[in-house]
């Protein structure tokens, strides 16, 4: 299929919104409401690298536009639209961009998103996809990763490391587990968290490289130090069974990445039970003065890794 007939075929009947103008122009043209700060950001997910060749060309699809809505959740964004970028190779077929569209369709309806327009091109050695999504938010309302205070409490939302135990099912490196392969593939962006955080948290991002580099990440640009106790890290019922109750089990979840939960710091005290409806919210630990990151073990000793998670280069 050439280009043109995919755009027409496949992404053109997902653009409905009418900043996308039927794609027939060269830009999207959005009017943002008024008296809204933009929030954008732009993700790559890279073919080998953040999933693998045979992945469903669905969950690419989705986890492409939930890792993107997951950094405008860590920002108390209202998301609004994207733009894509494929740069695809000759092993996604017409039938994988088939699959994929009708990914990316739910997912867009899933988090009430439109598709605004992007690129595509084709004949690279292995794909990498690119997502650029835009949101809003009331003016000076947006979270960042540099409020964090000395005494804050130190939170995450959902359960920690359970992407990184379904990386290894889905390179059948570990027994099957549909929950698991899923918390990998199909991430949910927190987005009504992020929300209901504006004006109570502290400082905020998303973990997506794991919940220790992502906390020396939020530490070093709130200039403050983030003591996590690694028995308070919350695991899901999958995950524990498959986590030995020690330190290093502890700190194998910890370092794992795409979670795409929510950490974020606020004053003790702070009313923070029920923000999420249901998704659990745990306290993992406390800002002290410093700079960087510290996990406590078993037995309160400093176990912090040389390694805390994922580096991209």
């Amino acid at each position: 299929m050439a280009e043109r007939d995919f755009i027409a075929a496949r992404l053109a009947p997902l653009a409905t919104s009418a900043a996308a103008r039927c794609l027939a122009d060269d830009a999207a043209v959005w009017a943002p409401p008024l008296g809204r700060d933009l929030v954008l950001t732009h993700d790559v997910l890279a073919c080998g690298v953040h999933y693998l060749p045979d992945d469903p060309p669905a969950d690419v699809a989705w986890k492409l536009l939930a890792v993107n809505l997951s950094d405008l959740a860590a920002m108390g964004a209202v998301p609004a639209g994207v733009l894509l970028g494929l740069a695809l190779s000759t092993a996604e077929d017409d039938a994988w961009r088939a699959d994929f569209t009708t990914g990316l369709g739910r997912a867009l309806a899933r988090w009430n998103v439109a598709l605004w327009g992007g690129d595509t091109t084709s004949g690279i050695s292995a794909a990498v996809l690119g997502l650029t999504a835009i949101g809003h938010v009331p003016p000076g309302a947006a979270l960042a990763r540099s409020g964090a205070h000395v005494g804050d409490d130190v939170w995450v939302s959902g359960s920690i490391g359970d992407a990184g135990l379904g990386l290894a099912i889905a390179r059948g490196e570990a027994p099957a587990d549909k929950f698991l392969l899923n918390r990998f593939r199909r991430p949910e962006p927190r987005l009504a968290l992020g929300l209901a955080l504006r004006g109570i948290a502290t400082a905020a991002m998303d973990v997506s490289d794991g919940v220790l580099i992502d906390a020396d990440r939020l530490a070093r640009a709130s200039g403050v130090a983030l003591e996590i106790t690694l028995s308070q890290l919350p695991l899901s019922p999958a995950a524990a069974a498959r986590t030995p109750a020690d330190d290093a089990g502890r700190l194998a979840r910890a370092t794992a990445g795409d979670d795409y939960e929510l950490l974020f710091t606020a004053p003790p005290g702070a009313e923070v039970a029920g923000l999420a409806g249901g998704l659990p919210l745990t306290r993992i630990g406390r800002v002290i003065p410093g700079l960087g990151v510290r996990a406590l073990g078993g037995n309160g000793a400093d176990v912090t890794p040389k390694r805390l998670g994922w580096e991209h280069i």
